[in-house]
């Protein structure tokens, strides 16, 4: 009981898988829980490519945040965070950049539970419990923190979290008012999965995740440019995940595969 009371809230249902949990499991950490890793069996048994996603997926982040960083950004807005892993936001950006900024959002108890522990003598990122398809709350939220000058470009981070946004809560609105928040030269970095890869695989996925809190809705390559609006998108603009800007000497990774497209845009 203790060592659930160290990261657990007392309120949190453990036996309803959650999105969050499930990432963390298939990344291999060890905040899940036995529904969460029941769960994760069924999506790996869909989508037997599951684990290697995940990690291309933590690896689009890396170099985005990079990517970032030698744009100039030093400060960064991560929606859906998720439970915090080896590889954060602020430990990327610090050590390329010592003095940047970082808010994590999430709605997810045990996500933000862990998070402020992990963050708790950090003066340079915070976490809030906020849902990011709540743009006008989490965009106060983050003022708040002090952490965040929106008249400074900021790095809007979305990795691997739209799809599980449902088309009547208007994503192309949600990314377009964290655009219309942030000073020109901010950038979005997005990934989320697509039917346009691999669809039968997706297609069962998404039958998987019906019986979690986080149902998913992929969408077409086209519909994730289009959530780039307003944003110039930087080269080689929305492709799978391991064809946006490899690492010199990375192993050459199957990107039919790879399930999720990515990409980053500049504010102009």
């Amino acid at each position: 009981m203790a060592d659930r009371l160290s990261w657990v809230p007392d309120d949190v249902d453990t036996g309803l898988p959650s999105a969050a949990r499930l990432y963390d499991y298939l990344l291999g950490g060890g905040h899940n829980f036995a529904a969460d890793r029941a769960l994760a069996e069924k999506f790996i048994l869909a989508q037997p490519n599951a684990r290697t996603i995940a990690r291309l997926n933590r690896s689009f982040l890396r170099r985005a945040v990079l990517h970032l960083v030698d744009a100039g950004v030093r400060q960064f807005l991560d929606l859906g965070s998720g439970i915090p892993t080896v590889g954060n936001v602020h430990e990327v950006a610090g050590r390329a950049a010592p003095g940047s900024r970082v808010v994590y959002v999430d709605f997810e108890d045990v996500a933000v539970a862990h998070s402020r522990m992990m963050l708790e003598r950090e003066e340079s990122a915070t976490i809030l419990q906020e849902d990011m398809t709540d743009p006008e709350a989490v965009l106060a939220a983050a003022r708040g923190t002090g952490l965040l000058d929106f008249a400074e470009p900021v790095g809007v981070l979305a990795v691997g979290v739209f799809h599980f946004v449902p088309p009547e809560a208007d994503p192309a609105a949600v990314v377009a008012a964290y655009r219309d928040a942030v000073a020109p030269g901010s950038h979005l970095a997005l990934s989320q999965f697509t039917s346009d890869l691999q669809p039968e695989e997706m297609a069962r996925v998404v039958e998987v995740m019906k019986k979690s809190a986080n149902p998913m809705y992929p969408r077409t390559h086209a519909e994730i440019t289009a959530l780039f609006a307003g944003f110039d998108l930087v080269e080689p603009g929305v492709v799978p995940l391991p064809r946006w800007r490899p690492e010199e000497g990375a192993a050459e990774e199957d990107a039919e595969r790879a399930g999720i497209f990515a990409g980053v845009g500049r504010k102009g």
